[in-house]
């Protein structure tokens, strides 16, 4: 969960700041700092949990198809 937090702080910054660049404003900065870092912190927390789901799949596919019998966890 650290990673995550840490991956928002940066991308909260760099939202604000794209968005202030582009439109000189504070106001629409911070709109793009709060909404967009947001929806893409939980997207990639999704995509992390999917993606794990994936691999476990994977590992047990693998061990089934090499006769071991025991599921990878």
């Amino acid at each position: 969960m650290s990673k995550t937090l840490s991956f928002a702080g940066v991308h909260f910054t760099v939202a604000f700041l794209v968005g202030y660049l582009m439109t000189g404003s504070i106001w629409v900065g911070g709109a793009l700092a709060l909404v967009e870092p947001a929806c893409n912190t939980v997207a990639f927390h999704l995509h992390e949990k999917v993606w794990k789901r994936i691999e476990q799949r994977r590992a047990a596919a693998a061990a089934a198809a090499s006769g071991d019998g025991h599921l990878a966890t």
